[in-house]
């Protein structure tokens, strides 16, 4: 009975493997359907070298909508932005945007979701990271910024001399520091905290160089031995027994535990969930303001306006008690023209992908008119850094960072773009949309403002080389959130004079 079960199992596998292989054809009204050359791998190599280069060559060659076969699966890409309405609200019985976030998760951070995780996250960020809750968080992650920029002693980020560092390194290490430390809290010993941070720091830092390649299951044999030794770490070190110790812990995180406490999961598994939360919370914001002060460092008319405006709803700037930074929180919803900058740099540089899993045969509706067939068992995949952050009947001159492209002539928010004549509602996806839409999309920007208006109210910085071009995107990170640069960026910065 043993081996008949082995026996089935193999059979059942190699059907499966043979089924895979099966020259698969286009069938009438199914889009165009590009396979490559290579069998079962079809254009995966490419894909991989350049996500970006690679879909604009198939978009240039198919169309708005085309099939492509990527490692024995098949992705069909819809290009047109007016048309991702319906793929966006279809219910998750037709188009399911969960599964592969959940295999995702469970191969990268180890986390086992459960059926009720999605509504768990909505709750608790409706809850926590809105109103109220959001202005609490605002608050913790303020005091870590100045325990982090200033020290716990006050003034010791560089104080009133010059410092050079790597302006990508500066700002992801800053903010990474100060995100974990208002997510999972302090203890009495603010130097400990200091140090354990920038320690995790380090390690998440390299985690997260080894994770485009991780995902894609690239890694050398010592590089996944690594990534488990990593993996392991992180468990241990954001553990809930270790968190027990601490005070401060986030209201969000906190509320999701005691969720996923009360419904029984084990501790070890809370342990992997907080791994998880730590990379979904801390992996983009850094980046981000990377390239928001990079942006405003090269267009000198953008960094006058953003400190203008910062001095007008902030005042001059001042420390108290020379260890925190005289900060009004609610100033961050004053702020249009940061608001604008802000928008701009997650256009250039935020590139996610959204991924749904064909549950039934589909017809996907372009606004066109034109139908599609899609298969049960394909995926639907949307890329909007290409056809919409990209598209010049969008945005004009796309490749050029305005800082007021997202204000109208008398201050106000621009929410009004067209294509082909027609208003768009999807004028800008860093976030995602849909039942995947990112949970942080409040407080992400509460945080990375604050950053950035603290940068420009207390601080002097400046390129090494002004004339330095800005560099390019690392290609190995099309479509894994915030983009990263392909070389560092140095710069010099330090502490204003304070009355």
């Amino acid at each position: 009975m043993l081996w008949g079960s082995v026996l089935g199992a193999l059979l059942m596998a190699v059907g499966c493997l043979c089924l895979s292989l099966l020259p698969r054809h286009r069938r009438p009204w199914e889009p165009p359907l590009d396979k490559g050359f290579v069998p079962w791998l079809g254009h995966t190599m490419a894909f991989r070298k350049n996500m970006f280069e690679f879909l604009k060559g198939m978009r240039a060659k198919h169309g708005d909508v085309f099939t492509l076969q990527l490692g024995g699966q098949y992705f069909t890409f819809v290009m047109d932005p007016l048309s991702f309405g319906p793929i966006i609200k279809s219910t998750q019985k037709v188009l399911d945007f969960v599964t592969y976030a959940r295999e995702l998760v469970f191969k990268v951070f180890g986390y086992q979701s459960m059926d009720e995780d999605h509504q768990m996250l909505h709750v608790a960020s409706t809850k926590h990271l809105m109103g109220q809750g959001l202005e609490d968080l605002n608050r913790a992650m303020l005091d870590s910024l100045s325990l982090v920029m200033l020290g716990p002693k006050g003034r010791s980020l560089g104080a009133r001399s010059w410092c050079e560092d790597g302006l990508f390194h500066f700002c992801y290490s800053i903010l990474f520091k100060a995100g974990f430390l208002s997510l999972f809290g302090c203890t009495k010993d603010k130097e400990q905290d200091l140090d354990e941070a920038d320690e995790l720091f380090r390690k998440f830092r390299r985690f997260d160089l080894l994770f485009p390649r991780f995902v894609y299951s690239l890694l050398g044999p010592l590089e996944w031995v690594e990534v488990s030794q990593l993996q392991r770490l992180f468990h241990q070190r954001l553990s809930v027994e270790q968190n027990l110790e601490k005070d401060g812990i986030s209201n969000w995180l906190g509320f999701m535990l005691r969720f996923l406490r009360e419904r029984g999961m084990a501790s070890s598994m809370q342990d992997k969930f907080n791994f998880m939360m730590l990379w979904a919370s801390q992996g983009n914001t850094g980046p981000t303001c990377f390239w928001a002060l990079l942006f405003l460092l090269k267009h000198q008319d953008a960094m006058k306006a953003v400190r203008e405006e910062a001095t007008r709803v902030l005042g001059e700037a001042r420390l108290e008690a020379e260890t925190s930074f005289a900060f009004t929180l609610s100033a961050l919803k004053c702020t249009p023209v940061l608001d604008s900058v802000m928008e701009e740099t997650l256009r250039l540089c935020a590139t996610p992908t959204l991924l749904g899993v064909v549950q039934e045969d589909y017809v996907l509706k372009m606004a066109s008119g034109q139908e599609y067939q899609i298969r049960r068992g394909d995926k639907v995949a949307l890329f909007p850094y290409l056809s919409v952050h990209m598209d010049p009947d969008i945005h004009p001159e796309p490749t050029t960072f305005k800082y007021n492209r997202f204000l109208n002539p008398d201050g106000t928010r621009k929410v009004d773009f067209y294509k082909s004549g027609k208003k768009i509602h999807h004028y800008n996806m860093p976030w995602g949309s849909g039942v995947s839409i990112c949970p942080g999309r409040f407080f992400a920007p509460s945080e990375m403002k604050t950053f950035v208006l603290l940068m420009v109210m207390y601080f002097d910085f400046e390129l090494v080389d002004p004339d330095m071009p800005v560099p390019p995107i690392d290609p190995r990170r099309w479509g894994f959130g915030t983009s990263q640069p392909s070389h560092e960026v140095r710069f010099r910065y330090r502490l204003k004079p304070m009355q």
